[in-house]
């Protein structure tokens, strides 16, 4: 069954990279849908079925740890896997996410590779 993707991150280029590496990690992709940030994605959540959440930590309006609180304290959305990247030096923000429910986190510069084992047995 194709697997609907929402990709979060407020650099374009960051997210054509992340889109690419799911079409190379051959996922049965669905449709991918990108924001620009934590509120962006909440609404994209609002109109879309989503199965795998790909977010970025530090962006303007909502970063990542507020959207992820918020995806994991709304009821239809808390077993969503989510993978937070992130450039963040400090583990504090890791572990944040990790503590709210991140399925997982990958630093950039990151390979595909990295991306992919991050996926497995998520989806």
């Amino acid at each position: 069954m194709p697997l609907d993707v929402l990709i979060v991150d407020d650099s374009a280029a960051i997210r054509k990279i992340l889109h690419r590496v799911l079409v190379q990690a051959e996922l049965p992709l669905g449709k991918v849908v990108e924001a620009n940030d934590g509120q962006e994605a909440l609404n994209a959540l609002s109109v879309n079925q989503i199965g795998l959440i790909l977010s970025d930590i530090n962006m303007p309006n909502m970063d990542g740890i507020e959207m992820l609180s918020k995806i994991k304290a709304n009821a239809a959305w808390q077993s969503l896997p989510i993978i937070m990247i992130t450039t963040e030096g400090s583990q504090e923000k890791v572990m944040q996410a990790l503590q709210l429910g991140a399925s997982g986190y990958v630093r950039k510069p990151f390979t595909p590779d990295q991306i992919k084992e991050k996926l497995v047995g998520l989806v």
